[in-house]
């Protein structure tokens, strides 16, 4: 006859106490994998990560061709199709330091026109390799610089000549300090002009980048200070004599030159786009001016 088993021995306390954990740690799984799923579609649909671009630039090579012996001179590598045709330019100065920018002109073709600093090199590129013609441009000096100097001889000129050097008139000559009033005031309209002219250089005009051959400073320079060497000597003269009409010729001539002076003012403009250079327009009084001269 067997035994019934008694409940309360501790074989079967230990069996209720295991069943009893493993039911706890089910439920524990599945309230996190329920937290788990909750939090997934609160979060939406994962989106895959965008997959990297990679852009491939292509790059130029701008080879420098001596227009005259047709030889290379050297390879600009690495240009990118946003570069203009300066920064060419600023390459080329640092492979070849003797020819600074400003005196380098590129030719797409060798009896072709020199080409802008503004054009970009994709514009110009048929291939890879872009073919460029090189013409030195000789010395260069800036526009700002050209005419101070242009109007800054002619103020100093005629200054030497009315003090009436010694060196210029003579000791016995230039010795005597009578002058007649329109002496005086021929002075001081000539140095009004010139330094007008230099307040607008300095203050009104905006110029442009761009520079010209220092030859062209020496002919304009030769041409103002001659001039105004030659009026300045017969003028501020020890033996000049008054003029043959009187206070009236002096009179006309004075309100003819500030007419003058008042005509051909300029004002600038805004620059044309892609330009920082400015330009000047007839004023009101340009117009009028020559309204009057046409009549």
């Amino acid at each position: 006859m067997l035994k019934r088993q008694n409940p309360s021995t501790p074989e079967h306390s230990r069996d209720l106490a295991a069943h009893g954990g493993a039911l706890s740690m089910s439920h524990n799984d599945s309230r996190s994998f329920f937290n788990l799923s909750q939090l997934v579609l609160s979060a939406g649909q994962i989106k895959p990560s965008p997959a990297l671009k990679h852009s491939k630039i292509t790059y130029f090579e701008v080879e420098i061709v001596d227009v005259q012996s047709k030889k290379q001179i050297c390879i600009v590598d690495k240009v990118s199709p946003a570069s203009t045709l300066l920064d060419v330019k600023h390459k080329f100065h640092k492979a070849c330091p003797q020819w600074y920018p400003s005196r380098v002109g590129l030719q797409l073709e060798r009896n072709g026109p020199f080409l802008k600093d503004s054009i970009s090199i994709q514009s110009l590129a048929v291939s890879s390799i872009v073919t460029l013609y090189f013409t030195d441009l000789g010395q260069q000096v800036g526009w700002t610089t050209f005419f101070l100097t242009e109007y800054t001889g002619p103020l100093l000129i005629y200054l030497l000549f009315y003090i009436r050097l010694s060196t210029i008139y003579g000791q016995v000559e230039g010795r005597k300090n009578f002058r007649h009033p329109v002496v005086h005031l021929a002075c001081f309209c000539h140095c009004l002009h010139y330094i007008r002219h230099l307040l607008e250089t300095l203050f009104v005009h905006k110029f442009s980048e761009g520079h010209t051959p220092l030859k062209n400073m020496i002919k304009g320079c030769a041409f103002y200070w001659g001039f105004t060497s030659w009026i300045a000597y017969y003028i501020n003269h020890p033996r000049y004599t008054p003029p043959s009409f009187g206070h009236k010729q002096v009179s006309y001539a004075a309100l003819a030159f500030l007419e003058i002076e008042a005509v051909f003012q300029v004002q600038p403009t805004t620059p044309s786009p892609g330009s920082s250079c400015w330009y000047p327009v007839p004023t009101i009084h340009m117009r009028l001016g020559l309204g009057l001269v046409s009549r």
